[in-house]
């Protein structure tokens, strides 16, 4: 019986698509989209496991023998699997450290003597990695940042369609709640002047942001502390939801694996966004308001800015910035859209990006380049051609996502596809694939510079960021090639380099 009712339905199936005129691909992704949402309501098939595997077009040749028991989920790991989800996150935590003891106020070393350093730093004073102080600093940060979040208005603004057919709305205030962040630090303490007794004037000036560095290392731990207990709840929180709500790679049955890699795709405690907030802003703006810690301690140290270190804070300044007035954008994106929400993202948003990304500011604290004149030019020169470029490219692809036909894309050539949609295969986009990647990294570059050249220590965020760039183009090219098909080999002949032209 429940063959013909698989039979029968698919036979609707067909003739729907008949009706609106699908093409095949089409109609696959419509059979998917039923079967799983029959399988999210436990209709018609006893496990939403067995409809993940009734619609791979390579289905286990080996069927579970005993149909009562719960089928063997079909797995396709990303990361090296649980292994290499264990070894990021044991290993990305102690990068983190790692960084911190290898490069100090006394020296920043390059030679194998760092590795000592770091198992010292470690391991000596254990109890020196956390400090109270430090996590209620941490927790004061994250819960100010969600009350900006809830109060502050912004455009209002929908998310991708979901499986369900449902879209998510958002509120983007995150060019706001940069500011906002940045007049509280800098005006928020109140200092009262008074001559004999009376009170004179109020004035209003900076708290005391150099704590930020003095407490760098404790702050790290809370961090750390903080991505694994959201991580946890995420998890936990994620088993009660219906299949339709999760993302399609973490739902491996792998508990280790769906941990790291994320289970739901969009959790939300009411309407608050946990991923999107996450994403943009305790992190993000967390990066800068360090930069600004370590130019107050540099200040109070020196009694003055080196030009190093308010270029790095300026050009650093400038991509948070950037990616906050264009908040929109992270709404497309490959961590919102396709990635559920576990320690991958949660640990990259809330430790990994402020505490590594502030390693320039950090370095300059105590160290100083000796950049000439020229040098701080021609890396001035090199950031803003790298902004350029990733400026530009980004807010080329978002007008052309949001309006093919709108006056400033409508003149770029095209190349149709089966499902529909068209590919930019003229302007920043004919030069690259991932020509924004390129100037991104061209940036990035620009800050390790303003270190100067006696360590490589703090080039860290370059050699990284370039790897990872380089990894998130193959997962890239990987699902376009799945999701397009031939169409995305016609594509790469029309735009045959990735990042830099007759290069790569």
């Amino acid at each position: 019986r429940l063959r013909n009712a698989a039979a029968v339905g698919e036979e609707l199936l067909r003739y729907f698509a008949d009706l609106r005129g699908l093409s095949e691909e089409d109609l696959d992704d419509l059979r998917r989209e039923t079967y799983l949402a029959l399988a999210s309501t436990n209709m018609a098939l006893d496990s939403p496991r067995r409809a993940i595997g009734y619609l791979n077009p390579n289905p286990n040749p080996h069927p579970n023998p005993n149909p009562k028991t719960e089928p063997q989920p079909m797995v396709e790991y990303e990361f090296g699997g649980p292994a290499g989800a264990v070894g990021v996150m044991v290993g990305l935590p102690l990068v983190i450290y790692g960084l911190y003891f290898a490069c100090g106020a006394d020296t920043c070393a390059t030679e194998l003597g760092a590795l000592g350093r770091v198992t010292e730093g470690l391991t000596g004073d254990f109890g020196g990695l956390y400090s109270a102080y430090a996590m209620g600093l941490f927790m004061m940060w994250m819960a100010g940042q969600v009350v900006l979040e809830r109060i502050l208005p912004g455009e209002a603004a929908l998310g991708v369609e979901l499986k369900d057919k449902s879209r998510l709305s958002y509120v983007l205030s995150g060019h706001l709640q940069f500011w906002a962040t940045l007049a509280v630090l800098l005006f928020g303490a109140v200092e009262y002047a008074d001559a004999d007794g009376d009170l004179r004037f109020i004035k209003f000036t900076s708290l005391p942001l150099s704590l930020i560095y003095d407490h760098y290392l404790g702050l790290i731990t809370a961090s750390v502390i903080f991505s694994f207990g959201l991580s946890t709840y995420l998890y936990a929180t994620s088993l009660t939801k219906p299949m339709v709500k999760l993302a399609d790679g973490g739902q491996t049955g792998n508990v280790v694996y769906d941990f790291f890699i994320g289970r739901e795709l969009n959790p939300r405690i009411f309407d608050f966004d946990l991923k999107v907030f996450c994403e943009l802003r305790p992190g993000l703006i967390g990066w800068a308001v360090i930069n600004l810690g370590c130019a107050f301690k540099q200040y109070e140290n020196l009694g003055y800015l080196t030009a190093p270190m308010l270029l790095v804070n300026l050009f650093q300044g400038l991509y948070v910035w950037d990616a906050l007035y264009y908040e929109r954008a992270i709404l497309t994106t490959m961590d919102v859209t396709t990635d559920g929400f576990g320690f991958m993202l949660a640990f990259g948003d809330l430790a990994w990006v402020p505490f590594t990304y502030s390693l320039q500011a950090r370095y300059l604290v105590d160290h100083d380049p000796g950049l000439s004149s020229a040098a701080l030019l021609c890396i001035v020169l090199l950031k803003v051609v790298g902004y350029t470029i990733f400026r530009g490219a980004n807010s080329q692809k978002d007008a052309f996502r949001r309006d093919p036909n709108s006056t400033t894309v409508a003149h770029l050539k095209t190349m149709d596809t089966k499902r529909g949609r068209k590919l930019l295969i003229s302007g920043w986009w004919g030069v690259a694939r991932k020509i924004n990647y390129t100037g991104d990294w061209l940036m990035g570059l620009s800050w390790c510079l303003l270190c100067g050249f006696d360590t490589i220590i703090p080039y860290f965020y370059a050699i990284y960021f370039g790897v990872l760039l380089v990894h998130r183009a193959i997962r890239d090219d990987h699902m376009c090639g799945q999701k397009y098909g031939d169409d995305w080999a016609k594509y790469k002949a029309h735009v045959p380099y990735a990042f830099i032209p007759y290069v790569f």
